[in-house]
């Protein structure tokens, strides 16, 4: 796999692209928004890995400016912002991942895997699965012709499932990316809003289904 990573700091830089090589990839580093822009709108490398504070260009801008492109090369932003609203503006903007610093290398690479694998699915202005679709504007949930408005919380649980094309989703990643937080209240929100979700699909007729595996978190299945 190529991919591009985009830090300014450079021993950090450095030492991503060194974890890269020893697993086989080719990584090529940039220092700026600006660098990082003009190699990844080449559309030659199979993830990027972006920081947001850039000199030249933020991060942000960068995946923004990408999209309206036409590069559809999946994006893990990598940062030290942590705030929910932070978050929603990355992936808003286009992103198809979130990591906060400091990085667990392992984890970095499982997710530039699992992103390379659906390489050119980029949705930009909409999310699929099965007969479900999601306006990332708008936050309307589609199906058969039906819609329904789904609340902020709603949308951001339906989207971290939606991108996850069917793989298992832990409560701990759902609370940590959506309320920042855990705990039985967190806990509790987050099935209250499952539920919500459930009744929404219900209403739409959809056969997309939410599943629950007991001990290790939620995922969207199709019935039948």
């Amino acid at each position: 796999m190529n991919i591009l990573v985009v830090e300014d700091e450079k021993n950090l830089n450095d030492a991503m692209c060194h974890v890269l090589t020893e697993d086989g990839c080719h990584a090529k580093a940039a220092y700026d928004g600006k660098a990082g822009y003009e190699l990844a709108k080449t559309g030659e490398y199979d993830v990027v890995v972006l920081d947001v504070m850039l000199p030249e260009m933020d991060g942000f801008e960068v995946v923004h400016q990408l999209r309206r492109d036409g590069v559809a090369t999946p994006v893990i932003i990598v940062t030290a912002k942590t705030s929910t609203t932070d978050k929603i503006e990355g992936l808003d903007c286009g992103a198809d991942d979130y990591m906060t610093k400091p990085i667990d290398t392992d984890e970095l690479l499982a997710r530039i895997r699992a992103l390379s694998r659906r390489k050119g699915e980029v949705p930009i202005d909409e999310m699929k699965f099965g007969d479900l679709a999601l306006d990332l504007h708008t936050h309307d949930l589609r199906c058969n012709g039906r819609d329904v408005h789904l609340s902020q919380k709603e949308f951001e649980v339906m989207r971290m499932l939606m991108s996850s094309t069917g793989r298992v989703v832990s409560k701990h990643d759902l609370l940590a990316s959506i309320w920042g937080t855990e705990g039985d209240t967190s806990e509790n929100s987050a099935e209250a809003y499952i539920s919500f979700l459930r009744k929404k699909l219900s209403h739409l007729h959809s056969e997309v289904q939410i599943t629950t595996l007991r001990m290790l978190g939620y995922r969207l299945e199709e019935l039948g």
